[in-house]
Order: C-alpha cells, then structure tokens, then sequence
C-alpha cells in the first residue's frame, strides 16, 4: 500500500514542491490549503475542527497517514526597528497559524503516525536563530515553532520522528508576491552576498530536505536542517 502524507500550505512554492515531489515517489499526498486545491482537504490549520476534519477525510480516504509536513505559514511584513508596526492582534493571527496551527495538524494525527511509525516535519525559518526576516513576530513565532518542535520530537517518540527544516530566503511566488518583483530581486541579491554559497534557494532544494527527513533519517529526531546557503553561519557584518 502506499504511503499517505498530510502537507500544509500544499498549494505553491515550498508545499507545492514537497507534495510534487512525495507525489513522484509514489505517495498519496493531501495537500492542505485555505481557498485552493481539492475541496476535501481544504481547511485551515488555525482551527482545530478543520485539522481533526482533513485528518478524518484523510484516514477515511486512504486508511493511514505516514508523515506530516507542517508548512503553512503567515507574516506581516514590518522592519525590525519599527516597534509600533506590530499589535497585539498582529502577534497572535501570526502565532496562530505558525504555531498553533502546526501543534493541532501533529495532535490530530499523532494516533495515525504513532500506528505507522511516520515522521513529521516543520518548516521554520533561518530567522529563528538570526532574528531577521519579514517581522520580529515571524522570527519570534519561528523560534516557538523549533521549541515546540523539540517537545514534541520527545512526547512522540519511540514511534513518530519529528524534525525540523529551517530555509533561509528561498525564491517563491510568496516572496514575489510580498515585496514585488524588483523588491524580491534586491533581498537576493543582498542575501546572495552574504551566505556563504552566495546564493538562494529554490523551493526544491527545501523539498529535497524535508522529503529526506521524511523518507529516510530513520535515526533523526528533534534536529533542525537548515537550507539557507550557509546564512546561519554567515560571519557578522
């Protein structure tokens, strides 16, 4: 029988490229997404009854989950020094979806994973280490994901693995979309010239990452992948 994935955020760039991927390799994939894709696996992940009802259409469908991309995410694009950019209500829609919404996707399948002995992997950010990216809220929620990551990585084991995959800036229609095409094109080229590879990724190259997490690394757990050109350990500026 082949084996079932559940990818969040499954619609475009980094989603898109794991579930083409999973999907090539012979997996059944539900890609979960707010507005686009198959109607039966629409849902989001910010509320409980939609990730208990996609995970239950799951197992109705296909009798089993093997693994869990958690990938769906939201920021708010606020420079760093601009403390009054942010409210409170900012923080929370943030945290809701990249944090919360991730512990609901690994609590309504946890029984289905522990029975296959699956994996689940989240996507973070480089952000979370460097304090960088769109917003201190994204960075922050980042952080909290990776923690959360570690705890669950603990209370799942033996039988499901949790990791993580921590990309760097990654060239997406998200970041297009974002900044625009010439905004995009001008974080690149600063990007590029500080990591250490002098370059960006591709949203497959963060899929190559996550689908090994997945399919192999039968002995990681709790780990933190990082797919960013080497900017973690870029030197300071």
């Amino acid at each position: 029988m082949n084996k079932v994935a559940i990818v969040t955020g499954g619609s475009s760039g980094i989603g898109e490229a794991t579930a083409r991927e999973l999907a090539k390799r012979g997996w059944q994939v539900a890609s979960m997404t707010r507005n686009t894709g198959d109607k039966e696996f629409r849902g989001d992940v910010a509320q409980d009854a939609d990730c208990r009802r996609v995970v239950k259409a799951v197992l109705d469908k296909w009798g089993r989950i093997d693994a869990l991309v958690n990938n769906a995410g939201t920021t708010k694009a606020v420079p760093h020094p601009d403390l009054e950019g942010l409210s409170a209500e900012d923080f929370e829609r943030i945290f809701r979806l990249n944090v919360v919404g991730p512990f609901q996707m690994a609590r309504a399948c946890a029984a289905a994973l522990k029975t296959s002995r699956g994996a689940i992997v989240n996507v973070s950010s480089v952000a979370s280490v460097l304090g960088t990216g769109s917003s201190v809220a994204y960075a922050a929620s980042k952080a909290a994901l990776e923690t959360m990551s570690l705890s669950l990585a603990r209370s799942l084991a033996p039988e499901v693995r949790v990791n993580v995959v921590a990309p760097g800036h990654t060239r997406t229609p998200w970041h297009e979309a974002m900044r625009g095409a010439a905004g995009a094109a001008e974080v690149e080229k600063r990007y590029s010239a500080i990591a250490p590879l002098k370059s960006v990724s591709e949203a497959a190259d963060v899929a190559d990452a996550i689908v090994w997490l997945v399919e192999g690394a039968r002995s990681v757990t709790g780990e933190i992948v990082y797919v960013d050109g080497g900017m973690h350990i870029a030197a300071p500026r």
